[in-house]
């Protein structure tokens, strides 16, 4: 789940794996598996950055060895 702000300013949130795309346009523009869209105050960027970091926290998408890379 990410927290995220309407354009109106109303947080909520939201099921991650829902997302289908991210666009901007020039507002975020977040559209679901359903086709729903949703527009959001927050970046392309941030949303992303939410979705990878909720992932991870599932264990779905590992946490880079910082180990393993210091010693390529």
């Amino acid at each position: 789940m990410i927290r995220l702000t309407r354009l109106n300013g109303d947080e909520f949130i939201l099921n991650a794996e829902l997302i289908r795309f991210v666009e901007r346009c020039p507002d975020t523009l977040i559209t679901l598996i359903s086709g729903e869209t949703l527009m959001v105050e927050e970046t392309m960027e941030e949303v992303v950055k939410q979705t990878v970091e909720y992932q991870q926290s599932k264990y779905i998408i590992p946490k880079p060895d910082t180990d393993y890379l210091r010693n390529r």
